[in-house]
């Protein structure tokens, strides 16, 4: 169904384990490996010099059984239907892990936003909402950042849907900024649901966050934010590596100052309070904790053995190979899987959909306090389900996520 080194036969992968243990029906489990839709879409702008591109624009519907889609939509050269429709997958079982009443969706556009000016993307912004317009709303399909795409750009697809159907929507994304709908503690969510999971993997595991050695790969969004509050907690971050170079610090890296120094120079490279450090040098690090946090595939059969963490808490979607996977669980090195541990961000996204459609907000220490909830009653269901079977959290996340969308497909039955 997939090639070899596919990012969606890698979800495959981690599905049919998951699947031969619920001993899943097999028509359910032809269902369950399908997306429900894929879109793609020429979206042609003029540029600042004058000429038309055309940019290719992805958005899959993987699975909108327990309810409308719900997924990022990144920018990046290397986009591609394949991820797309693996990230669309992926969506789709972390809202069930989560207990969302979403589906999973993944957008994406083919381009290399560092190369355009602000107008360039919008443009590019407005093209692709146009685009899929008819596929997406309050109760189809509400997307949300990713990869090089932010507040902003939400704030444009959604005053470019809300022109189309006539009225403000603002329900239509979750991402934006706080004066137009979005909500308080979004920003932070996904990280904050690393440094949660992490927390409550290391109680499980038996040591101590404080004093805890902690190695972050990649320093975006959720590394940033996770490096910070698990910093706040006690934990020693002690290295750091971003698309340009990495930092490490044993005595634990100052990150409110790394924080400072990245809005300055845009990349980790070059702090001066600590020694550079190669960026494939982050595996091999003598740390507790380890924080992939970057892209897809990049624990692989070549770096797993490398690894001296006990406890690795992945950030990213997909940072891990299954073969890598399987290295890592056979050594004993306990792995919260990318389903359940940046699970926090698509949870606020929930809470700000709610918000957005009931017209009343709650405050920040409110909506980090229902986070806080979620994640510890999701991480307890992994947890109990792993020890219930002997199987490895990722396989278990698969599992609760697996049983709950198919259940719900019984229940609804086929439609004919």
């Amino acid at each position: 169904m997939a090639s070899h080194g596919s990012v969606f036969g890698a979800m495959l992968q981690e599905f049919e384990g998951a699947a031969r243990i619920l001993n899943l029906d097999p028509g359910l489990w032809k269902m369950l490996t399908h997306p429900k839709r894929q879109i793609i879409v020429s979206c042609p702008i003029q540029m600042d010099n004058g000429e038309i591109e055309v940019f290719t624009g992805y958005r899959v519907q993987y699975n909108i059984t327990l309810g409308p889609a719900k997924g990022g939509i990144r920018f990046h050269p290397d986009v591609s239907l394949d991820e797309v429709t693996a990230l669309a997958a992926w969506m789709t079982w972390k809202c069930a892990v989560a207990q969302l009443p979403f589906g999973g969706g993944k957008g994406g556009i083919i381009c290399d936003p560092t190369r355009m000016s602000r107008r360039e993307l919008e443009a590019l912004t407005r093209r692709y909402t146009a685009e899929i317009v008819d596929l997406i709303g309050p109760e189809k399909d509400i997307p949300a950042p990713d990869v090089n795409t932010n507040e902003q750009v939400m704030a444009w697809f959604m005053d470019t849907y809300s022109m189309h159907v006539g009225h403000t929507s603002t329900a239509v994304v979750t991402g934006k900024p706080v004066e137009m709908g979005g909500s308080l503690g979004r920003r932070e969510a996904t990280g904050r649901g690393v440094m949660i999971t992490t927390r409550e993997a290391a109680r499980h595991l038996g040591f101590d966050l404080q004093g805890a050695t902690v190695s972050v790969q990649g320093f975006g969004n959720v590394g940033s934010v996770a490096a910070a509050l698990l910093a706040q907690l006690g934990a020693k971050v002690v290295a750091v590596t971003d698309w340009k170079g990495g930092v490490y610090n044993a005595a634990g890296l100052d990150i409110p100052a790394l924080l400072d120094y990245t809005q300055q120079h845009r990349s980790v490279d070059g702090f001066p309070h600590a020694e550079a450090l190669d960026r494939p040098a982050i595996f091999g690090l003598d740390v507790d904790v380890f924080v992939p946090a970057a892209l897809e595939n990049q624990i692989t059969v070549e770096n797993a053995d490398q690894i001296k963490a006990k406890l690795i808490v992945e950030g990213a979607n997909g940072p891990t190979t299954p073969d890598a996977h399987a290295l890592l669980h056979k050594r004993g090195v306990f792995v919260v899987p990318d389903i359940l541990a940046n699970a926090g961000g698509v949870t606020t996204s929930y809470f700000e959909w709610v918000q957005d459609r009931h017209g009343y907000f709650w405050n920040e220490a409110e909506v980090n306090e229902k986070l806080e909830a979620k994640m510890v009653q999701a991480f307890a269901a992994v947890l109990e389900t792993a020890e219930r079977y002997k199987i490895d959290m990722r396989t278990a996340a698969y599992i609760v996520a697996i049983n709950r969308v198919a259940t719900v497909t019984k229940m609804r039955g086929m439609y004919a």
